[in-house]
């Protein structure tokens, strides 16, 4: 699977939201200032290419609606994530995420405690 693009993620974002929609659909949702019409419906081809996005026929009119989950694309995105910036390691992650400054000690705290109940979720 191929990573997405940030023009091509925002228009997967969307469309995981709202679930299925039309191209005038997802250009309601994106922030001003808006593409053009036709740049919106070049990236959702584009994404139907990569195999991201299927549409459903209506005369001339396509409704696109995504063929994999957000939590399937997260999934896969970020084991390259890891892979490409923390070499496979968790624990490499975790200290990066621990000395990072801007990490609050709630946010620390908040880490720790999923932690603690994932392990002992795992014990059992």
């Amino acid at each position: 699977m191929k990573e997405l693009t940030k023009a091509e993620e925002q228009i997967m974002q969307i469309l995981w939201k709202i679930k299925k929609g039309f191209v005038n659909d997802i250009l309601e949702k994106l922030p001003d200032p808006k593409p053009a019409y036709n740049t919106v419906s070049t990236i959702v081809r584009i994404l139907e290419k990569k195999g991201f996005v299927a549409h459903k026929a209506y005369g001339k009119s396509h409704e696109y609606y995504p063929l994999l989950s957000k939590k399937e694309y997260t999934k896969k995105y970020f084991g390259n994530f890891m892979t490409n910036y923390f070499g496979n390691s968790y624990t490499a992650l975790a200290s990066f995420l621990a000395g990072d400054k801007n990490i609050s000690i709630s946010d620390l705290e908040e880490i720790k405690k999923l932690m603690d109940e994932e392990i002992k979720r795992k014990k059992k």
